[in-house]
């Protein structure tokens, strides 16, 4: 059984991220599974609040599932061209403490996704993640892309309603999962 933790880097109850992700976890492949964590909570890193009373419960609990999964599936908005500050921001807590990353992060099978109302999906969102994930020493996924552009016509009442965007979404999901259970073979 291959295990994915999927994260959403939106707060936005009508997120078109969240609802793409929603919709990953009914169309997982057999013998996969999608567990959804969230950054919810996750209050802006602060080294002296880290030094002074540790972890926040709610970055524990994501890094917990991150450890205990197989592969990652990040669901990126794009802000101003590039990464949400809270989702980069809640990547930031669980790197902490630093002496942590390999464990957390060391050879973590990772695929990103994301939906924009533009004409260009998430591509420099999820560009600008690359570095990120180099650094924390994840396995990054270049079999495929999902960039949902126009989502305002993709999704509706926060669900997916694209027949054309769901195949897309189907077909990168069994090629992520594939990828991930000959990486790990489903063992954590």
């Amino acid at each position: 059984m291959v295990k994915l933790l999927g994260i959403s880097g939106s707060l936005r109850q009508g997120s078109y991220n969240s609802a793409l992700l929603r919709r990953a976890g009914e169309l997982m492949p057999d013998g996969a599974t999608l567990e959804i964590g969230t950054i919810a909570g996750i209050p802006l890193y602060d080294g002296d609040v880290e030094t002074a009373e540790g972890l926040p419960a709610a970055v524990t609990r994501l890094k917990q599932q991150i450890v205990a999964c197989d592969g990652l599936l990040l669901a990126t908005p794009e802000y101003n061209n590039s990464i949400p500050g809270v989702f980069k921001n809640a990547i930031d807590w669980t790197s902490r403490p630093s002496s942590d990353i390999a464990r957390v992060f060391g050879g973590k099978p990772v695929a990103i996704m994301g939906a924009s109302l533009g004409g260009f999906g998430t591509i420099l969102s999820q560009n600008s993640w690359l570095p990120v994930l180099r650094t924390l020493g994840c396995d990054t996924w270049n079999g495929g892309r999902l960039l949902v552009s126009g989502a305002g016509k993709a999704f509706a009442e926060g669900k997916l309603v694209d027949p054309t965007t769901e195949e897309r979404l189907q077909a990168f999901l069994d090629a992520f999962v594939a990828y991930v259970g000959t990486r790990t073979n489903g063992a954590r």
